[in-house]
């Protein structure tokens, strides 16, 4: 197997992703905007989740489609950038129709970004609502990964404090011509990498040089059983989390995204350590445009269920991998704590 030709989740065609984030506060938001019919899911396996219209992707409730999912900084303010990205569908004359009128479907979650260094105090109104607006209107199939959009403010664990976080994306072409991508907001309050070495748990789903091609063979026994978290002297409640989205362009029902957003969740777990703990908020949103094929096998199904989770994997080392530093940054991105930039 190998990546589409972006290695991005926009390798499925009518996926476009925009990123909009504010330096001085040190957050941001990305949005996925679905400009084609598609059938949509949700699961959410972390202690402490943060979200927006979660319920009408259960199977069992009438929604099928939505018109774009946001992902976005700034806890629970940052559900204002769904008021942003509702402006922005309005404006296109998209959402579910009643009675003729045009009600945009936009589920969303967020992490939490606000003591990272940056500047929370905005008086009155917070930049979310800004930020999902311009985030929706900058959508397009090429988008930055790493120190960008949701992962503008991102931390995860790591040696010392922790590291820089971001946002992560990965494609991969199944031989059967289906395409899975996945997009994730690294958070969280585990190690993307092992120990105190500059390796990713990822290593074994790593296609080519992808996030350094580091493998992780020679790291000794001891750093592969310790426990690097987030802020460890100072943890708090909901601080913490890896939100994403896992997306095919193979036909599935409302059902089979939710068993497919169940199995992305295994790729967070193999590529942070540990995940989600009662202290993190992890979530993944599944949709599938069902463009490619003919609905899939049982074998097949299996087959993009171990996909979804390697994908997965990549996706959360890339957005760690392509993090950058900035003006006051209380972590490290992965390049500077390793030696690496």
């Amino acid at each position: 197997m190998k990546p589409g030709p972006l290695n991005l989740i926009t390798d499925i065609a009518g996926l476009r992703i925009g990123n909009a984030d504010n330096a001085n506060v040190k957050s941001g938001t990305t949005v996925l905007i679905c400009d084609v019919e598609n059938t949509a899911s949700v699961h959410v396996m972390g202690g402490a989740p943060g979200s927006r219209e979660t319920d009408l992707l259960s199977p069992e409730n009438t929604v099928q489609s939505v018109d774009a999912f946001f992902l976005s900084g700034g806890s629970a303010f940052g559900l204002e950038a769904a008021t942003g990205v509702q402006t922005a569908m309005v404006e296109q004359n998209r959402g579910f129709e009643i009675r003729g009128l045009r009600v945009p479907i936009i589920p969303g979650a967020i992490i939490f970004d606000l003591t990272n260094g940056g500047d929370d105090d905005w008086e009155t109104n917070s930049p979310y609502a800004d930020l999902g607006y311009q985030a929706a209107n900058n959508a397009a199939t090429h988008f930055d990964i790493g120190s960008h959009g949701a992962g503008f403010g991102a931390l995860t664990g790591g040696p010392g404090p922790g590291l820089k976080g971001g946002l992560g994306s990965a494609s991969t072409l199944l031989p059967n011509g289906v395409t899975i991508g996945a997009l994730a907001v690294v958070n969280a309050l585990g190690a993307p990498t092992v120990g105190n070495s500059p390796c990713f748990w990822a290593a074994p789903f790593e296609i080519g040089d992808e996030f350094g091609g580091l493998g992780c063979a020679n790291v000794p026994a001891q750093e592969s059983r310790a426990t690097r978290i987030k802020f460890r002297d100072n943890q708090a409640y909901g601080a913490n989390t890896v939100i994403g989205i896992i997306a095919t362009d193979a036909p599935l029902t409302k059902a089979e995204c939710k068993r497919l957003a169940v199995l992305a969740h295994d790729g967070i777990a193999r590529s942070l350590w540990p995940a989600h703990t009662p202290l993190d908020g992890d979530l993944v949103f599944a949709v599938s445009t069902g463009a490619v094929g003919e609905p899939p096998t049982m074998g097949e199904q299996i087959e993009m269920s171990a996909v979804a989770a390697s994908t997965m994997s990549r996706a959360v080392a890339r957005g760690v991998y392509a993090s950058k530093d900035a003006d006051g940054d209380l972590f490290p991105s992965w390049a500077k704590a390793f030696g690496r930039d």
